[in-house]
């Protein structure tokens, strides 16, 4: 029998009211992961993965709300839960790792002094214990010399070792749910590359579920075990990360493939998706995606909904493509998968102390 999901999300909508209009930035959104689970969570800048995160969290403030929905954690429910009882749960039992360093960071306080909080806010053990399990944590993402680094201020580091600190206090008290907000986006390839080990070792060796939110798909190609393909408040894709990379079915995931940079020839210019992201307050009836999209039809006025194309794949589309990787997804997935799945294999930086 296998375990309970970690989360379960089911038919979440977030809104924000504004003077434009209600945004619906969330819009319906259902997600799963179990105990020790990679989930890419991908798409465009306004598709909705990071107030999707943030709703998890329990962290919309006005105009926005959560209009309807549920967010289970284990076997409780967080969508109406008091807030202290998300204060006891966030940093704890679920962590955010955001994309600026500076929303973790007290830039007023030593780097030792918050870490120190966050472990001893939710565990009852002495300064000392807490300070050796800080200096750990910064070793592990690779920040060089910890117990000096523990004295220092956020304005005294640069802005990827404060992004590596802000991953460590995530990891410190080894949640069961880790959400990533596009965490490695101010780091080198190097440094990239160690993080993404140690956040999957984390979750092979202790079953906490990981979402990571991201537009790069070469990095969730190496990471995810299944990937979340988001356009404008809904999940159009989702599945096994192989059968997602391999055999897109949605026009927004062959069209975002289409669009990695690979081994083209010098000069020659990316596919890209036409149009722009629709605006949430003044979505286009049926599939949002249809402006945008060369496949679309009469159907596509009414919106889809997601049907099951291979076991476990489920897209959200009128027309799924047929399921066949194209020359052109193979071209430019091909290459950057090889690489980032070396990583993923357990292959990655052995030594944690690599210098920033």
């Amino acid at each position: 029998m296998s375990a309970p999901p970690t989360l379960q999300v089911s038919a979440l909508h977030t809104h924000f009211i504004t003077r434009s209009g209600i945004l619906r930035a969330v819009d319906g959104v259902d997600l799963t992961v179990a105990p020790g689970e990679i989930l890419g969570l991908v798409g465009e800048s306004g598709s909705g993965k990071s107030v999707t995160g943030f709703s998890i969290m329990g962290l919309i403030d006005p105009p926005g709300r959560i209009v309807s929905g549920s967010i289970r954690f284990k076997d409780e429910e967080l969508v109406g839960a008091p807030p202290t009882r998300l204060r006891e749960i966030r940093g704890d039992r679920i962590a955010m790792i955001f994309q600026d360093p500076m929303m973790t960071l007290n830039p007023v306080l030593r780097v030792d002094t918050q870490m120190i909080e966050a472990l001893r806010a939710h565990r009852d053990i002495g300064h000392a214990e807490a300070r050796d399990r800080a200096e750990q944590a910064l070793g592990r993402v690779g920040i060089a010399s910890p117990r000096e680094r523990l004295s220092s201020y956020p304005h005294q580091l640069s802005g990827g070792m404060r992004q590596r600190v802000a991953i460590a206090i995530a990891l410190l008290n080894e949640p069961d749910l880790i959400i990533a907000d596009e965490p490695t986006t101010a780091l080198d390839v190097t440094i990239q590359a160690q993080i993404l080990y140690e956040v999957q070792r984390l979750c092979a060796d202790t079953g906490t579920a990981l979402i990571w939110i991201t537009h790069d798909l070469a990095v969730v190609a190496g990471l995810a075990n299944r990937i979340a393909v988001m356009y404008a408040g809904r999940v159009v894709e989702s599945g096994q990360t192989n059968a997602v990379i391999d055999t897109p079915r949605h026009p927004y995931t062959a069209g975002l493939l289409g669009s990695v940079p690979s081994a083209r020839a010098p000069g020659e210019r990316l596919a890209q998706i036409p149009g722009m992201t629709p605006d949430l307050a003044r979505l286009p009836p049926g599939c949002a995606f249809a402006p945008r999209c060369a496949h679309a039809g009469a159907a596509c006025g009414v919106a889809p909904h997601a049907v099951t194309a291979t076991s476990g794949h489920l897209v959200r589309c009128h027309f799924p493509q047929a399921g066949e990787p194209s020359a052109e997804a193979d071209a430019t997935a091909a290459p950057a998968v090889a690489g980032d799945r070396r990583v993923a294999a357990g292959n990655g930086p052995s030594n944690p102390e690599v210098a920033p």
